[in-house]
């Protein structure tokens, strides 16, 4: 086993996740629209690892790039399978603490200690000093986190856990009886998301996504909603093709102005990176354009492929990215996407949540039958002349279950886009549009 890693910072953790994320969901179909809020999953995923213990911890540590990933080692060099003394006795002790953890009854405040070793500067932690800043009520926009548990009443749940994710997450327990009527539990749940998020989001959990077996449904659910610092003016709006490939046009609306706005040109991606700030400027969106449609799908390939967490940073330093006036045409779009995240968390190397044999939540139950049944992200963007009004929610469902010049920017291609809060330096939604509804 490799020794332990550093903890990254959470704006370089959710970016970087955003990031693999993207290009997960954009190797399932190279054509497809894609809009979520990997803030939103971070958040949802964050309140899982808080009630677990061992492997599957570490894994949901690492597919949300919590901790650096382990470099492999250069070409050529011979890699010791046998591990070191120090490794050796590492391993030994956080293998003692997951037995402990596992097999005694241990007072509480020494479960806490031995969990959050790291208690001021572990991830939870961070989370809930992002948490507080983003639900700040004086800001000229509309910006709203929210998170709930869900639990079935007649299950029980380690206090330790409850105060954790009260604490971190602002996250109230509210007892349902999955067991004996889990559609009117479904009802309730999905009415609560609906009302978080401006009934942006309906129906966040589909008919049979919960059943008798469930225990426990976390739910993060996000909205915002801004207005452009300098607005299109709706009379400047045409008709035009927008072109989906080298072959292929669809119509769309296409909004237009001229303003001074932060731009800049990458040559090493081919691509040019506009920012356009929200009122109040603590938003902003980004959109990477490429400048022509080079390949043979959307012309988004190379972009994606070069596309790092550094290449992001990099790319977007207000350094480098100039104000200058410039000539924007952006379609005016709206997305609705929902995604089943199983499959692609476990090839993201989420896998032991989801398996009895050998998922560990012994920090959120004395059971030990506990398994990560379901991750349901659903996320609604709107993007028009006044400004962009965005929506998102992912549950994470818990069940018991039995072994079984002026410069122009004219975006009438394919492009990727993010929106980030600029003082905290955390993407809050990231998508791709390729192709008008």
């Amino acid at each position: 086993m490799a020794s332990p890693s550093p903890a990254v910072s959470l704006p370089k953790a959710n970016t970087t996740f955003c990031l693999d994320l993207l290009k997960q969901l954009s190797d399932e179909d190279k054509t497809a629209n894609i809009f979520f809020s990997p803030f939103s999953i971070s958040s949802a995923l964050a309140m899982v690892m808080l009630g677990a213990g061992g492997n599957t911890a570490s894994q949901i540590s690492e597919v949300l790039c919590f901790m650096e990933k382990q470099q492999p080692p250069p070409p050529g060099e011979i890699v010791s399978e046998k591990p070191s003394a120090m490794q050796s006795q590492m391993n030994t002790r956080l293998q003692m603490q997951t037995q402990i953890q596992q097999s005694t009854r241990l007072p509480k405040y020494l479960l806490e200690c031995l969990k959050n070793r790291d208690s001021e500067d572990d991830v939870h932690a961070k989370f809930s000093k992002l948490l507080e800043t983003l639900n700040n009520p004086d800001v000229p926009y509309n910006l709203s986190v929210a998170n709930r548990l869900y639990g079935e009443q007649t299950f029980q749940f380690l206090e330790g856990f409850l105060a954790g994710t009260k604490k971190h997450y602002n996250a109230e327990l509210e007892s349902l009886d999955f067991n004996s009527n889990a559609e009117e539990a479904r009802v309730k749940i999905n009415s609560w998301v609906e009302k978080k998020t401006q009934d942006k989001i309906k129906d966040l959990l589909a008919s049979g996504v919960v059943d008798s077996a469930t225990v426990l449904v976390l739910v993060n659910a996000i909205y915002f909603k801004g207005n452009w610092d300098q607005q299109f003016e709706e009379d400047s709006t045409i008709d035009a093709d927008f072109r989906l490939n080298k072959n292929d046009t669809k119509p769309v609306k296409m909004m237009r102005q001229k303003s001074k706005f932060s731009f800049a040109t990458i040559p090493e991606a081919n691509c040019k990176i506009l920012e356009m700030p929200y009122e109040g400027k603590d938003l902003s969106m980004l959109i990477l354009l490429p400048n022509d449609i080079e390949d043979d799908t959307t012309g988004l390939e190379k972009l994606e492929k070069e596309l790092t967490y550094e290449k992001f940073v990099e790319w977007t330093r207000p350094d480098l990215m100039g104000q200058t006036e410039i000539e924007v045409r952006l379609p005016r779009f709206k997305m609705e996407e929902t995604y089943d995240m199983n499959d692609v968390l476990k090839s993201m190397g989420m896998v032991d949540a989801f398996d009895l044999t050998k998922s560990d939540f012994s920090g959120m139950s004395p059971a030990t039958n506990l398994v990560l049944s379901k991750v349901v992200h659903k996320a609604f963007v709107e993007v028009n002349e006044e400004g962009t009004e965005a929506a998102a929610a992912t549950a994470a469902v818990i069940s018991e279950r039995f072994i079984m010049i002026p410069e122009v920017f004219i975006a009438d291609h394919p492009f990727l886009f993010f929106i980030r809060h600029n003082t905290e330096k955390s993407v809050l939604f990231a998508g791709r549009f390729c192709s008008p509804v």
